[in-house]
């Protein structure tokens, strides 16, 4: 059964810097893209950034672009999200999530995601 728990949400200034972890257990990963989706109230939730687990290809939001980095810890199965240049704009509860067919293009759709965490708060003051 495939978990997936987030961490390091918290509150930070902006400007600040914040790395989310989502720890992967279950089986193995291989083959599989991993995403950071964000929900702010109100809002839908909206896609952040995603890696393929096998090949380290990363995609990107145009809105966090340059200031938010994904990555792997193949050993660890463990996917980061490090922000930096935090907004009061990316204030949202992140969510971590897992796509068991990673070569599917439509990596932005929440639909197109198999697993899901619980998600991690995230909340950047002016």
């Amino acid at each position: 059964q495939v978990q997936l728990v987030e961490s390091g949400g918290g509150l930070v200034q902006a400007g600040g810097s914040l790395r989310l972890s989502c720890a992967a257990s279950g089986r193995s990963f291989t083959g599989y893209r991993m995403g950071w989706f964000r929900q702010a109230p109100g809002k839908e939730r909206e896609f952040v950034a995603a890696i393929n687990w096998s090949t380290g290809s990363t995609y990107y939001s145009d809105s966090v672009k340059g200031r938010f980095t994904i990555s792997r810890d193949n050993a660890n199965n463990t996917v980061y999200l490090q922000m930096s240049s935090l907004k009061p704009e990316d204030t949202a509860i992140y969510y971590c999530a897992a796509d068991r067919e990673g070569y599917r293009t439509t990596y932005g759709l929440p639909t197109t995601y198999d697993y899901w965490g619980q998600g991690t708060q995230v909340t950047v003051s002016s």
